[in-house]
């Protein structure tokens, strides 16, 4: 009888992310420095220098990691103009992690701080384009807990002339809508 094959390699999941950037190698020593990634394989193109896919391991996950080829409609995030998806990795001694990719030129766009939902949550773009959030949960929060501290983050506050008594009085030398029609236009 045939041994049965398993879906997926040993060590992966169900899903892999799959992460194209311009220059592979250079990536690769990024994601080594900043969350420890160890590489398990690389497979390069004929050309001995285009990497086809390398597979590496951060924490218990596998990403796969390759140079863009344009010409098979491969592209990185460079090319496009930003990344629309984020990795996000749960990790320990999340200040450490983020500390390294900030010194290795990564570009803060969430900055790390305690969030209201019980983690150390921050957001960084590396300098191949993909965004990462990284996390560290501090605490459980039972739902009304979590739905308590939302309220109370999103809730509005009151910082400037438009949060007076009286909103429809105009604000002199402020900004403010004056409908026209059913258009509103910004006057000053």
């Amino acid at each position: 009888m045939a041994k049965k094959i398993a879906i997926a390699p040993k060590g992966y999941r169900t899903a892999t992310q799959v992460l194209i950037v311009s220059n592979a190698q250079a990536a690769l020593e990024f994601y080594k420095t900043v969350f420890s990634a160890t590489v398990n394989s690389i497979a390069y193109a004929p050309n001995g220098t285009t990497v086809l896919q390398a597979d590496m391991k951060i924490g218990n996950s596998i990403i796969r990691v390759g140079d863009e080829m344009p010409e098979f409609g491969i592209v990185s995030p460079a090319t496009l103009g930003g990344s629309p998806s984020p990795v996000h990795l749960y990790v320990e001694a999340v200040d450490d992690i983020w500390q390294k990719a900030i010194d290795a030129s990564a570009t803060v766009a969430v900055p790390l701080a305690d969030a209201y939902w019980g983690e150390r949550y921050g957001r960084f773009v590396d300098p191949f384009g993909h965004v990462w959030s990284v996390a560290q949960r501090q605490e459980n929060l039972s739902p009304a807990e979590l739905a308590a501290r939302a309220d109370a983050a999103f809730a509005p506050v009151a910082t400037d002339a438009f949060h007076q008594a009286d909103e429809t009085a105009p604000v002199e030398g402020a900004a403010y809508l004056e409908p026209i029609g059913n258009d509103a236009t910004v006057a000053a």
